[in-house]
């Protein structure tokens, strides 16, 4: 499908016959061919999240255990440490992104009299709210902000891991909202190209650390 030069525009026509697609019909009208782009997208997604399953299996399961190795103990050190952080802070390069995205694309857009189904208040609030959680413990008492209640962090600080839980949830919900509608996700995702490149690109490498260190093993 190609699109104007609006990346949140209405206009979309099929690759196959030329026609507008209707921004309702998941299939073309004319042709009843499905978009060349949402294939790319499916599928690079299902591929990254293959590609992140499989990590975590392996930092649950296996990394534990090879940490300690007597052969190639410092590239599975090196690995589960790298795991730890992204699972504690890897939400935070992701929220920055989807901030700049909102605020150079979304709300140019906007201006333009484009308007989404999805309400930009909705995403924006909720990611605001966990950038102020973060960011609460390190802002002073007497210092005029709009902080999250104490009450709040002394709750979901009880429990460990629940608060990088959370964060990675209201991400990933923010992430659905936005892929949901059609014109979001493809402000996004792209074309799938590049999306497709990065998700076998982290399955490969996944698959060849997961090989070199085992091999390393013995």
């Amino acid at each position: 499908m190609a699109t104007s030069a609006n990346p949140l525009a209405e206009s979309f026509f099929c690759d196959r016959c030329g026609a507008e697609f209707e921004s309702k019909h998941r299939v073309c009208a004319s042709c009843g061919t499905v978009p060349t782009r949402q294939w790319f997208q499916l599928i690079s997604l299902v591929i990254l999240f293959a590609a992140v399953a499989c990590n975590s299996a392996v930092g649950w399961f296996l990394l534990p255990r090879l940490a300690f190795a007597h052969r190639a103990e410092r590239l599975f050190r090196t690995w589960l440490w790298l795991d730890r952080k992204a699972g504690l802070y890897g939400w935070i390069p992701i929220i920055g992104a989807l901030l700049a995205w909102d605020y150079f694309v979304w709300r140019r857009a906007k201006l333009r009299g484009t308007r989404p189904k999805i309400k930009r208040w909705v995403t924006k609030k909720l990611l605001m709210f966990v950038v102020a959680a973060a960011l609460t413990p390190m802002i002073p008492w007497w210092v005029p902000a709009n902080q999250v209640p104490y009450q709040f962090l002394s709750l979901i600080g009880r429990y460990n891991g629940l608060p990088p839980t959370l964060a990675w949830a209201t991400v990933g919900f923010v992430l659905t909202l936005l892929c949901l509608h059609r014109q979001t996700r493809d402000s996004l995702l792209g074309r799938g190209h590049a999306l497709s490149l990065i998700s076998l690109g982290a399955l490969l490498s996944l698959l060849a650390l997961t090989v070199v260190g085992w091999s390393l093993t013995y």
